[in-house]
């Protein structure tokens, strides 16, 4: 897995948006030139030989890692990215320092590097951290790069709190990391006319040129203390969108194709091929056919095939943090919206309910597909039958569905994907590539926003973790310049309670977190709105049945690293069969009248396999199929969301599923009539929920952990935190495009939805006035 790639706790982001320069300490009698990283308390030091030094001696240096013990590897990056740069890895195994260099050209696990040699000058170990210092001969230049001995370059580090998987070999493998961050190696005030006297093992007494206590005791001090530090030249734009989800790439294309200055923000690293990633099962090694380009891989996402580095290890729920967010990790079912959606009765000003220009101008770049192998074939298609005769006696019409979006009462048919060409499709395939050519748009992945900077309303830039893009991590607007929050239902509003805005109890976890508390704003600017409320995610149930005419498909098991060998043959081979579409097969909708007389939709999904079966009896697993049931628009239940301590981790503070017991109620009404008319097909057996429960006992007692469907919006609700024309109240130019501003769900899974607002949501940016 990916090393040096992502950003896994605020905490820790917030230490990495506080790197500085380097400073010179003194450690083991030597004088270092190094950053004593805050959050995580290592020290990284460096010691160049005298500026007189030639040929070999002038291609080396000495350095230091000192740690504390949860840190079970430890990684520098010789420049300011883990691609194309030399890799120092280090971690203690017993009472040694094991390390290895490592070198690789993208995002995948770094592999060792021949050509340093690296020697162990000094190691030691106590109960509260290890130490190792070390020279590293031909370690300035490496295969296509180097670093300036003298100037200031970007070096990266990385730290995991997982060991390696064989902590005695120096080649082993390890997970990706937990934390990373950059700071300026001021390599010209590190060269030592004291080198040979270290590399011989003596020390001096000379105070450094700038005091520091001993390392790892010792924080850094605020970027504003450090003006010798190195800054990045600040490089301002008209427009900083925050997030590469399917809502920031509508509208960073849009705005580019505009002719705006653009500058898109992702906090993850690359996803399909065409974007950089090089994730590929082992099955189609030697393509660029990632786990995000194939959608059978989807149901690989869940713990099938290692470490899930796609999704934010910060929030408590799946979402994703990579080049398309969701959409390159979902299952790839695409609704258009239907009028409903954006009704003044689902919480939408009046002014947005003619969605149909948008709508369209969306469909124009992306339409759905219900057929996605290219060679017009449908695989594993026994389930539609079956639902055939499930469905239709109960009055529910087979259609086309996105051919009559409104048609959401007693429908079904097959599902349809934003899958083309046998791959996924999305936002990532269509406007990311748009934007991409435009000279007046740039994105910069692994950099996370932690903070917009605020002047009282009016925002003049956003602060990052990456100090290679902005000084100190700071990324200017020009002048009428305008940011717009992408990151999503959870990222959107701990940016802003970062920001001073929100809740007060929100706002109170920032200021008890140190780092975060130096970015906000005067409590006299801070915003009081209601930014996390209002939340909805749509309740979802599974049935589970067997019928003799299912094909399983071994319930996906296999996929990543032994699918079966003619499938994975016939992918490879043009993109058509079982892998050219995700698991879903058939979905249905009906609307159902609440006890209280409000009308709530159900939605149906259907696929082969899955793996929610819970029963005493024996069943034949090769026959298994799931009926996953959603309620969705009309959902009265909301909960709320947050930061859910001061280390500013995101998750749900209430869940919304069932805090109005009619939503209950309602989707136990639907199950039943699904169950009852299942029970008249030959052949079709119920497995879960069995016969030795009730339907009733058996939503009340159904898993927290599964209940939900990862459809999390309205936590930055249009109407309550921000305007009709998604401005952020109370700010001039802060504006929200993503999830969080829809009031309440969709009819279906929100991803289309969410592009028709994000295109209505640009053009009505882009004609404010008062913009750049």
């Amino acid at each position: 897995m990916a090393i040096f790639k992502r950003v896994l706790t605020l905490a820790s982001v917030l230490g990495a948006a506080l790197a500085q320069g380097s400073t010179a300490y003194t450690d083991e009698g030597i004088i270092f030139q190094g950053l004593q990283e805050p959050t995580h308390g290592v020290s990284y030091g460096f010691v160049l030989p005298p500026t007189t030094a030639t040929g070999a001696t002038a291609q080396e240096f000495i350095g230091e890692i000192v740690a504390p013990v949860a840190n079970q590897w430890v990684g520098v990056a010789l420049g300011g990215q883990m691609a194309d740069n030399l890799l120092l890895v280090a971690w203690p195994n017993a009472n040694e320092i094991v390390f290895s260099p490592r070198y690789a050209t993208g995002y995948i696990q770094p592999t060792p590097y021949a050509g340093p040699t690296i020697t162990t000058l000094k190691q030691s170990f106590n109960s509260t951290h290890w130490s190792w210092v070390y020279r590293c001969q031909n370690c300035t230049t490496w295969s296509g790069g180097s670093f300036d001995t003298n100037s200031a370059p970007v070096f990266a580090w990385a730290i995991s709190l997982t060991a390696v998987f064989d902590p005695s070999d120096p080649t082993s493998d390890f997970n990706e990391h937990d934390d990373f961050g950059f700071w300026g190696e001021i390599t010209a005030n590190a060269h030592s006319d004291d080198y040979n006297t270290y590399l011989n093992g003596g020390t001096v007494t000379s105070t450094p040129p700038t005091t520091t206590t001993t390392p790892p005791t010792t924080t850094s001090s605020s970027p504003t203390s450090t003006p010798s530090a190195p800054l990045a030249s600040p490089t301002p734009y008209d427009y900083i969108v925050v997030g590469a989800g399917p809502g920031g790439l509508v509208t960073a294309d849009r705005l580019s194709q505009a002719g705006k200055k653009v500058l898109l923000l992702e906090r993850g690293g690359p996803s399909t091929g065409e974007t950089g990633g090089r994730d590929v099962p082992p099955w189609a090694n030697g393509t660029s056919l990632t786990r995000y380009d194939i959608p059978g891989e989807f149901q690989a996402m869940f713990g099938s095939s290692g470490p899930s580095y796609w999704f934010c290890s910060d929030i408590n729920t799946f979402a994703g943090c990579l080049v398309g967010g969701g959409s390159s990790i979902n299952g790839g079912l695409y609704w258009y919206p239907t009028d409903l959606d954006f009704s003044t009765d689902r919480g939408w000003p009046s002014s947005w309910s003619n969605h149909d220009q948008y709508t369209q101008a969306l469909i124009q770049r992306l339409p759905s597909n219900d057929n996605t192998s290219p060679d017009g074939v449908r695989y594993l298609e026994e389930v539609f039958p079956v639902m055939s005769d499930i469905l239709t006696p109960m009055g529910f019409q087979n259609i086309t569905l996105n051919s009559n979006p409104n048609f959401k009462d007693h429908a079904f048919g097959y599902s349809a994907y934003n899958f083309q060409n046998g791959k996924r499709w999305g936002p990532v395939a269509t406007y990311l590539q748009t934007a991409q050519p435009r000279s007046n748009f740039k994105m910069e992945l692994y950099t996370v926003v932690t903070s917009v900077a605020r002047n009282g309303s009016t925002i003049t830039g956003v602060q990052t973790n990456n100090t290679a893009i902005g000084p100190n991590g700071f990324i200017p607007l020009n002048p009428n310049g305008r940011v717009i929050l992408s990151a999503g239902s959870f990222g959107t509003p701990r940016i802003l309670f970062q920001s001073g805005i929100g809740p007060s109890d929100m706002i109170s976890l920032v200021q008890q977190n140190a780092e975060a508390n130096a970015f906000l704003p005067p409590a006299s600017d801070f915003i009081d709105l209601p930014v996390g409320f209002n939340v909805q995610d749509n309740p979802s149930i599974n049935l589970m049945f067997t019928h003799p005419s299912i094909n399983a498909y071994d319930n996906w098991a296999n996929i990543w690293s032994d699918p079966v060998p003619a499938d994975a043959a016939q992918y490879l081979k043009d993109q058509t069969g079982v892998f050219a579409m995700s698991s879903p097969r058939v979905n249905f909708w009906r609307a159902t009248s609440g006890t209280d007389g409000i009308t709530r939709y159900a939605q149906g999904t259907v696929r082969p396999g899955f793996d929610s079966v819970t029963t005493s009896y024996p069943y034949n697993a090769s026959q298994v199929f799931s009926i996953t049931t959603y309620l969705s628009t009309g959902v009265t239940s909301r909960g709320r969301v947050g930061l859910t301590s001061s280390e500013l981790g995101a998750g749900a503070l209430t869940n919304p599923w069932f805090t109005d017991p009619v939503d209950k109620s309602t989707i136990i009404t639907v199950l039943e009539e699904i169950i009852s008319a299942a029970a008249k097909v030959p052949n079709l057996t119920l497995i879960t929920p069995d016969n030795t429960t009730t339907l009733t006992d058996y939503v009340n007692n159904y898993p927290t952990s599964s209940l939900g469907s990862n459809h999390w919006v309205g936590s930055c609700s249009i109407g309550q935190v921000v305007d009709e024309n998604a401005l952020v109240m109370n700010t001039t130019n802060l504006f929200v495009v993503d999830a969080s501003i829809v009031p309440a769900l969709m009819t279906g899974n929100p991803q289309g939805a969410i592009m028709s607002a994000a295109e209505q949501a640009v053009a009505r940016i882009l004609a404010l006035p008062g913009g750049p």
